[in-house]
């Protein structure tokens, strides 16, 4: 519940929409190509310009830039709403930079065409619109600086930028509506869609599995010979280089003069240069009940939530226990079963009506009723923390590790360096000698390799396959101290042995057949199939197992074969008893017989008739605004109305500017 009352899910949905645009034109927009290829101007803080095309367009008309910081922001914002790591960032950026520069096509096609939104058709969209709900709650203006402050911390941005960025949206929206609000289709249609749509099967089908094949593919020593030479420069380097490593480690236990002391002018000067970590914000331990009221909902249904929180915060001044009242009644899923427990909170982290009433009541006070978006609340203050700053007696225990590891981390790392200096005149072994440790030399050991007696020696191997062979000592991190290390000598990589390498030659061997055999057994499998007129037979016969399906829809899963939208889709176009052709489905092969097959009656129809109609529509508009961008922007391309910054080539030859 924390979450939620920090944020609303539908605020996030509504940002992404706003900045991006309407989902229908940044999807089209995507898949137009072929819109980075013009001269450009030298401008590293302007990615591109956007005019009317022709020549007063591009004389006299208005000029609209898209910045590069607003390309790296959606691009960054793309790429963690998809869950991907920050190092294909770069991928990312001609898609962004495309999708605001056709964005600002549009804006311009839309203020030819007389289509600017007016303040009033703005005041009209933000009372009655998605936003409504956070400005006019209940029909009331929540009033100027409520709504300044929503602005800046939903999204980052003033009050005139939003409203600026809502009429643009509501601008293209219109844009949208004219170009393909004469799309029809027809009832028939509508039917015939909702027929295919609608159509249930079930079916039997043989399964093949690559695993099952690999087991029977057995070659003779000769044959994997064979396979061996003819791949010769695949295994050119199937052996990875290794190298003999010479290293001399150590921890603190044998830094000279041992583990460094920390006195307690170290710990108050440490304290004193970091007080900002020891402050301790003001805090609130709070339980609550919370009686959802849904968004948009009739004065009805708040009327009755009212009621019904009016009827707990009764009972518990009556001397009810508020943990249990909270447990039967809270709509916190979150919390309810922690008897409406929300712990330690710090101010201004939930919703300001919560925030107020949480921080103005004493420890073991219970409010009245509290209205917020999410409905109403029962709240609970248990204890109250004031801001303050933790005393050096509370923080010491805290500190004194740190010195302890900050000190430790410098003495091993100026003992690494001493170590390493006095090898590089006498040698490791003596070095290591006259400092009382023991310098220990590896067997050959390849890159991702371990160092035995080491906590971590990646860093190790990373620096030795760096360097050549005798270079001088260095040190490294282990993990829980330093080595000090050089490279004795190198094995290049090469070929393997043939009796070394075989296991992995046969695996090779068979990853290689397993295609051409499975696609072998399908074919087999359907040509008895249909000799026979029946699946069952003919995989009894070839020793395969067979399945049955339910009666599943196109948006079904069935196993092995995976979603009924991909290769199994071809049993909704079989007829009752027909068998299928092969269908390779990655690690395994089918071959189906439809057993029923069931469509849509008249009433089914009628049901999903609206909805049909309006999927279908909104295919063909899609597909028609798809069309039109493509027009619009080869119009402005070859006006000469697109002109990019810097232009530079991007991941796989992506033109992409700006940078």
């Amino acid at each position: 519940m924390i979450r939620i009352l920090q944020q609303d899910n539908r605020i996030t949905k509504i940002i992404f929409a706003v900045i991006i645009g309407f989902a229908v034109i940044t999807m089209v927009i995507t898949l137009v190509p072929g819109i980075f290829d013009n001269a450009t101007a030298n401008d590293s803080a302007v990615f591109a310009t956007v005019k009317q095309p022709g020549y007063f367009g591009r004389i006299f008309g208005e000029s609209t830039p898209i910045k590069t910081t607003e390309v790296n922001q959606l691009a960054a914002r793309q790429l963690q709403q998809q869950h991907f790591p920050d190092a294909l960032l770069p991928y990312f950026l001609p898609r962004a930079g495309q999708i605001l520069v056709q964005r600002a096509i549009l804006k311009h096609e839309a203020d030819r065409m007389n289509l600017q939104v007016s303040d009033e058709d703005l005041r009209r969209e933000l009372q009655t619109g998605p936003f409504a709900q956070y400005l006019f709650p209940n029909g009331t203006y929540i009033g100027d600086d409520a709504y300044m402050n929503f602005v800046q911390s939903a999204f980052q941005t003033t009050r005139g930028d939003f409203e600026s960025q809502v009429k643009s949206d509501m601008e293209l929206n219109r844009l949208q509506a004219l170009i393909t609000g004469g799309v029809t289709v027809s009832d028939n249609a509508v039917r015939e869609a909702y027929k295919v749509d609608g159509t249930k099967v079930k079916f039997d089908y043989a399964v093949i599995s690559s695993d099952d094949l690999r087991k029977t593919i057995n070659p003779s020593d000769a044959e994997l010979q064979d396979f061996f030479k003819k791949n010769a420069a695949r295994y050119a380097t199937a052996v990875p280089e290794a190298r003999k490593i010479e290293y001399v480690s150590f921890d603190t236990s044998n830094l000279p003069g041992g583990k460094p002391q920390i006195s307690d002018a170290d710990v108050q000067a440490y304290y004193n240069a970091h007080q900002d970590q020891y402050q301790v914000k003001e805090q609130v331990k709070v339980r609550h009940i919370l009686i959802a009221v849904p968004a948009g909902a009739d004065a009805k249904t708040d009327a009755a939530a009212k009621a019904k929180a009016e009827d707990i915060l009764k009972q518990i001044k009556a001397g009810g226990n508020f943990a249990d009242l909270a447990s039967k009644n809270s709509d916190d899923p979150g919390s309810k079963t922690q008897g409406g427990e929300l712990g330690w909170l710090d101010r201004g982290k939930t919703v300001p009506e919560f925030d107020k009433v949480a921080f103005t009541l004493a420890p073991g006070q219970t409010s009245d009723l509290v209205k917020t978006q999410f409905g109403y609340h029962i709240l609970q203050v248990e204890e109250k923390k004031t801001a303050h700053l933790r005393p050096i007696s509370e923080v010491k225990a805290e500190i004194v590790p740190v010195l302890e590891q900050q000190r430790a981390g410098a003495a091993e790392q100026t003992f690494a360096s001493s170590l390493a200096a006095d090898a590089k005149k006498n040698g490791l072994d003596k070095a290591a000698a006259a400092k009382g440790l023991k310098a220990v030399t590896t067997d050959f050991v390849a890159k991702d390799g371990v160092i035995p007696g080491l906590a971590d020696g990646s860093a190790l191997l990373t620096q030795a396959f760096s360097v050549v062979k005798g270079a001088d000592p260095a040190p490294v991190a282990t993990g829980d101290g330093f080595a000090v290390f050089q490279v004795m000598d190198i094995k290049p990589a090469h070929a393997p042995e043939f009796a070394d390498y075989k296991t992995h030659i046969l695996e090779d061997y068979r990853e290689q057949q397993v295609p051409q055999l499975l696609s072998a057994q399908l074919n087999k499998l359907e040509d008895r199939a249909k000799v026979l007129n029946d699946l069952k037979k003919a995989a009894a016969e070839m020793n395969i197992p067979l399945k049955s399906s339910e009666l599943v829809g196109k948006d079904a899963q069935v196993p092995d074969l995976g979603s009924m939208s991909g290769p199994g889709a071809v049993a909704f176009s079989l007829a009752k008893g027909a068998i299928s052709g092969p269908l390779n489905v990655g690690r395994v092969g089918v071959v189906l017989s439809v057993t029923d097959k069931q469509e849509p009656t008249a009433d089914d129809i009628a049901k999903n008739f609206a909805a049909t109609r309006e999927k279908l529509l909104n295919d063909q508009r899609e597909e028609i605004f798809r069309v039109y961008i493509g027009e619009l922007t080869t119009k402005y391309e070859k006006g000469g109305a697109v002109r990019f910054s810097k232009k530079q080539a991007g991941p796989g030859g992506t033109p992409f500017g700006g940078q």
